[in-house]
């Protein structure tokens, strides 16, 4: 279903007093960093958000990942971005066909993720447990929802309970 047929579904929905999906009424995003979501999935986190936890954190975060990601030898595969008004959502999009591109390969990215995200001087300073994995961290620091994709076919999200 394309993001056109979506909006206008979600549009037709608040025109007659319908009832509409919270995630699907508020993703102002698909359709412009990535295609329509065409799967998802609730996580019900290990973690507590922490109390300090706020755009700023959110924002630094991502920057220190992706400073990481580009200190590396090799041009970094995938772009990663905080989106919301409060920055409390984290896209992850694919820079390079052929990556990204089903469930496994998404979720092989979120186990490096989680390695990398361990070493974040954010993460460390506050001594996370090794059970943790990249969706605990992401609700420590105040994301609600991550969203994967590929930029062309696949986009994956995870809602953080």
């Amino acid at each position: 279903m394309s993001a056109r047929a979506i909006l206008a579904g979600v549009a037709m929905a608040l025109t007659l007093g319908l009832a509409v999906p919270e995630a699907l009424a508020e993703d102002r995003h698909a359709g412009y960093y990535y295609p329509t979501p065409n799967s998802e999935e609730v996580y019900k986190a290990r973690a507590r958000p922490l109390p300090e936890a706020s755009r700023g954190l959110r924002i630094g975060f991502v920057t220190g990942v992706t400073q990481q990601l580009l200190a590396r030898p090799f041009a970094p595969t995938a772009a990663m971005f905080a989106k919301g008004a409060e920055a409390q959502k984290l896209i992850i999009v694919a820079l390079e066909d052929g990556r990204i591109d089903t469930i496994y390969r998404a979720r092989a990215l979120f186990a490096n993720l989680t390695a990398i995200a361990r070493t974040t001087p954010i993460l460390q300073e506050y001594g996370v447990e090794e059970f943790f994995t990249f969706f605990d961290f992401a609700k420590m620091l105040g994301y609600t929802q991550i969203t994967i994709s590929n930029g062309r076919d696949f986009t994956h999200q995870v809602f953080l309970e």
